[in-house]
């Protein structure tokens, strides 16, 4: 699909970012960078791009700003709609499965996102979908302008019996790496670590050289 200005969609979509999701035995990690750009311009150094649904989901976001503010009030409606019926709890799965069919039935007018699902509920769990609505459940993975970067660091060192903590090392090392080779990408790392008991938050930046 071309977009206006002459570039693939897939290409325009892919500007602006690095997220990282990481699978393992105790849970699950999601990382992002902290740069929003517009172009060729650093709109804001110090964009969230790990939202959460509840204390054990939580997504990474990836293209437009508008796109992503809306469909992230999506999830946690479809979160709570479940909760408050008798379905009961949703689980990640189904989440994902959700946005997947909302993302594949405005496909010929698309939201402009690529978003990882990740926590865990009776077990780790980690999803990628893209604008299409593809769906695809990872151990690891990287999506947005510096996914290359990433996504080779994550090739040559993923283990899913690392423990959490590696996993967090890991992801922030990832997402610095495209930093430092992708213009898109920049300022600091939020990475979050999932399990059973929750979620804990960190932030990482490059010291100055």
């Amino acid at each position: 699909m071309i977009a206006g200005n002459g570039l693939r969609l897939e290409d325009k979509i892919l500007k602006g970012t690095t997220t990282v999701g990481i699978k393992v035995n105790s849970g699950v990690v999601l990382a992002a960078d902290r740069r929003a750009s517009a172009g060729f311009f650093v709109a804001n150094k110090m964009v969230r791009k790990v939202l959460y649904i509840t204390d054990k989901i939580a997504i990474t976001t990836a293209g437009s700003v508008a796109d992503l503010q809306f469909i992230y009030e999506i999830l946690k409606n479809i979160y709570h709609y479940n909760l408050i019926t008798r379905y009961g709890p949703i689980s990640i799965k189904g989440i994902a499965t959700r946005l997947a069919n909302i993302l594949s039935a405005s496909k010929y007018f698309p939201y402009l996102v690529q978003i990882l699902i990740g926590g865990y509920d009776d077990q780790p769990r980690l999803f990628n979908l893209d604008y299409l609505g593809d769906i695809t459940e990872e151990n690891y993975v990287a999506t947005g302008s510096g996914s290359p970067v990433a996504m080779g660091v994550l090739e040559d060192e993923y283990n899913e019996n690392m423990t959490l903590d590696e996993a967090v090392d890991l992801a922030k090392r990832a997402v610095f790496s495209a930093i430092k080779r992708d213009s898109f990408t920049g300022t600091g790392v939020i990475v979050t670590k999932i399990d059973s008991k929750g979620h804990e938050e960190f932030e990482f930046y490059l010291k100055k050289v």
